[in-house]
């Protein structure tokens, strides 16, 4: 072999050599970057993460105070179901500093119908919690091929942190899943591709292996429906298309409550969560018609063809009032079952039937949810009873996805039933608002002693204007029989002269009235062995009739031997309480006769008899003979914290046990 073929044959092989090695390298960094995988693709849990997409100083400007500087950002939070099992009713957890103000958020709601603008850490709150709004539940990869919009939800946040000037990012102190099952680690910052700072944060949510999921967290989409509540709003989609539904609400107070609220003139309000608007309503209407407010607003915008001069509202938080009883049968704005009965709500152990109020609405959506499956119920709801009528406070909480709600089908002939497309249940609680004044009272009175001891002062408030001729601090004089039929301000001879025959003091100034529309005494009359007796009147000192009165009465150890009442319709109906309503004829209680003087209230009267058999050791001149809480039209009255007394008849009793005694004695000796 020559030399030029042995070069030949070197150089080929050393061309071969560097090819075999050259070859694989370069193979090496393209698999390389294939396998180097997003912390999305390594995650297989739910995935959320969350990018500050722009921060920007805004008015007004402090720049000798930078921590004071207000500064609007907006950023985009997602959650990522890599999970092998549906993500159910997921809510995400965000801890932002406190003053942080959330304006406005795009694909998901606050939870607990909080309203925009919100404040981080008003009422307590730390950070804040959203929820899925249209998109509740986020499927797995597997069921849906990967299809990224069914298995994860986008969300925009805007808002205005205080401090750190651009380009200085700041991120939430925690991000993590805050639906039941989930284990969240600490999130880590992503890598900085322009600035030294993060500019997002992420972590991957592993379901908690030792939890057990119950039908209301992971495994179902829909919740029980609540067994408490003083009243129950059912939300029920009945018809869905494209862009538009119907929908059903009805409002029922719970038969289960104890303590009986009622509604007059009911007003319901709501918030839309998307700009929502009213194209017709039954059984119900809205205060305001003013389609004004589509044609100018974010509705017009989106439909520009559309005339919105037919329709019933266009507002963000639409007011609804019943339909009076005449319009039950109308074709146009009736023939909805429990509709037009002039917004009364009556409790459900008074009468079944009218303790339910509904109708029926049109709605039109807004994009993007005009799918005839994207469903999102009306958010903040709102009930109360009108100005003037006496009628317990009620507060709302959010609507909680439910059962479909199955109805008789009113459709057609045939015997079957029907079944709503989707079904939210809200539970509304009475409560006693922190500065809300009672507007009724309590005196007490018996047959032996004379004075009555009159309601409280300032019972049901004080006008500022009364409250300087007068003293809101010193207790109520006693007064005689016949003030309780006399108007306050004509009291005062009376309740002197009766304070002078019983050397009673009087104070200077005299004590303010109780400024109570309604007055309620209870009056021991009889006590004997078997059994005792008490009166019950009512007093109406207000400028409106109460129609369809209630009242009810704890009696505590009294309560067992209830036996009858003769002019009022009552019933022991369990915890110590006895309810009562007028019978025929006497359900109203009228308002006052103001061409009388002095003024006459409207009044209503019965007397009560109790047995002492199932009662032993009652003491009715202790107190057992009244009533511990007093309740009108589900509304609790402020009741006196003493009860008459008397030494005479205390006296009397022990005379008695102690001539029995030796009578006994007498005879017993006798014997012998």
């Amino acid at each position: 072999m020559d030399r030029c073929c042995s070069w030949k044959i070197i150089f080929t092989t050393i061309f071969l050599l560097l090819l075999f090695f050259i070859r694989p390298s370069s193979q090496g960094k393209t698999l390389g970057d294939d396998l180097e995988l997003t912390p999305l693709q390594l995650c297989n849990g739910v995935f959320l993460e969350y990018k500050i997409n722009d921060r920007e100083k805004i008015h007004p400007f402090f720049p000798k105070h930078p921590k004071k500087q207000p500064v609007a950002f907006d950023a985009t939070v997602i959650v990522h179901n890599g999970d092998s099992i549906p993500l159910i009713d997921w809510a995400l957890f965000i801890e932002f500093p406190n003053g942080t103000v959330i304006v406005k958020i795009k694909e998901a709601i606050l939870q607990d119908d909080l309203i925009l603008p919100y404040i981080v850490g008003q009422n307590g709150t730390i950070g804040v919690t959203l929820t899925g709004g249209d998109k509740p539940d986020l499927k797995t990869a597997i069921e849906t091929a990967g299809e990224l919009d069914l298995i994860q939800a986008e969300i925009g946040l805007v808002g205005t942190q205080f401090g750190l000037s651009p380009p200085v990012r700041k991120l939430p102190s925690k991000l993590k899943l805050a639906t039941p099952g989930y284990i969240c680690p600490e999130p880590e910052l992503d890598k900085a591709k322009t600035t030294i700072v993060s500019e997002g944060m992420h972590t991957c949510c592993l379901l908690d292996p030792k939890f057990r999921p119950n039908s209301t967290t992971i495994t179902e989409k829909v919740h029980k429906r609540s067994t408490v509540g003083d009243m129950k709003i059912a939300f029920d989609v009945t018809q869905s298309n494209t862009g538009k539904y119907i929908a059903l609400v009805k409002m029922q107070l719970s038969k289960d409550n104890v303590t009986f609220g009622r509604l007059d003139n009911w007003r319901l309000k709501w918030t839309w969560p998307n700009d929502e608007f009213i194209l017709n309503t039954k059984g119900a209407y809205t205060t305001i018609v003013n389609p004004s407010k589509c044609l100018f607003g974010p509705q017009g915008k989106e439909f520009p063809g559309m005339d919105f001069n037919g329709f019933q509202n266009c507002d963000l938080t639409p007011t609804f009032l019943d339909l009076p009883v005449q319009m039950s049968d109308d074709e146009q704005f009736g023939r909805i079952p429990f509709c037009c009965r002039n917004g009364t709500m009556l409790p459900y152990a008074m009468d079944p039937n009218r303790s339910a109020s509904a109708f029926q609405i049109q709605v039109y959506k807004m994009p993007p949810q005009l799918n005839r499956t994207t469903l999102v119920p009306p958010r903040n709801w709102k009930i109360s009873g009108s100005n003037g009528a006496i009628n317990p406070n009620f507060e709302c909480g959010p609507p909680v996805r439910v059962s479909p709600t199955i109805y008789p089908n009113d459709r057609d002939l045939r015997p079957t039933l029907f079944v709503a497309i989707a079904s939210w249940e809200i539970v509304c609680n009475i409560t006693k608002p922190e500065h809300r004044q009672p507007s009724c009272c309590v005196t007490f009175s018996s047959y032996y002693n004379k004075s009555i001891i009159p309601c409280p002062t300032c019972s049901c408030g004080c006008p500022k204007k009364v409250a300087k001729t007068c003293s809101t601090e010193s207790p109520a004089l006693f007064l005689p029989t016949d003030a309780l039929l006399v108007p306050f301000d004509n009291r005062t001879a009376k309740i002197k002269e009766w304070a002078r025959l019983k050397h009673f003091t009087v104070p200077e100034p005299l004590p303010c009235g109780d400024h109570c529309g309604i007055t309620i005494n209870w009056h021991v009359s009889t006590d004997h062995i078997d059994g005792w007796s008490a009166r019950m009147t009512l007093f109406n000192w207000g400028d409106f009739d109460v129609a369809k009165w209630f009242a009810m009465v704890d009696m505590g150890n009294a309560y067992k031997g209830f036996e009858a009442m003769y002019s009022f319709n009552g019933s022991d109906v369990g915890n110590n309480t006895l309810f009562m309503q007028g019978l025929e004829g006497l359900d109203y209680l009228v308002k006052i006769d103001k061409e009388e003087d002095p003024m006459v209230p409207g009044k209503l009267q019965s007397v009560i008899s109790f047995k002492k058999k199932y009662t032993p050791g009652i003491d009715i001149v202790a107190g057992d003979g009244f009533p511990k809480k007093v309740f009108f039209n589900g509304e609790e009255c402020v009741i006196p914290t003493i009860f008459p007394t008397s030494i005479a008849v205390r006296s009397s009793i022990a005379a008695l046990k102690t001539y029995f005694f030796s009578v006994l004695l007498l005879v017993i000796l006798s014997t012998f």
